[in-house]
């Protein structure tokens, strides 16, 4: 099973969120999602049990559990979506005003206008 941590403290390390899980049974993996440019924690992580029994009795036991003064939210990762429907939606706004690069107005994609204006290329 595939479980997400969030509100984990900046300061914590892969091998300490291992550690908290291993108490519970094998860990497979442990991962905290780090920016791509600073290497900074981003405050979340995922951890992968390949037992489902003790998967969700470390869900159950570490949800809400206090770790360096925060408080942890651990429940079962869902299936990401492909493309992610954040992501999608902004880009396939269709619903006028923003910046175009066909200088007709409207909406975020460069192919997109919203009406009004003239339709040349830069």
């Amino acid at each position: 099973m595939n479980i997400f941590i969030g509100s984990l403290p900046y300061s914590l390390k892969e091998s300490d969120l291992r550690a908290f899980f291993e108490e519970y049974g094998e860990v497979s993996s442990a991962k905290i999602i780090t920016d791509k440019f600073s290497g900074r924690s981003k405050g979340f992580g995922f951890v992968e049990m390949p037992d489902d029994e003790s998967a969700a009795k470390a869900i159950e036991e570490l949800n809400g559990a206090e770790v360096d003064g925060r408080t942890i939210v651990v429940n079962k990762a869902e299936e990401r979506k492909e493309g992610g429907e954040k992501r999608s939606s902004f880009r396939n706004n269709n619903s006028g005003g923003g910046y175009s690069n066909n200088r007709s107005g409207g909406g975020y994609n460069n192919n997109r206008g919203g009406g009004g204006g003239r339709n040349e290329r830069w």
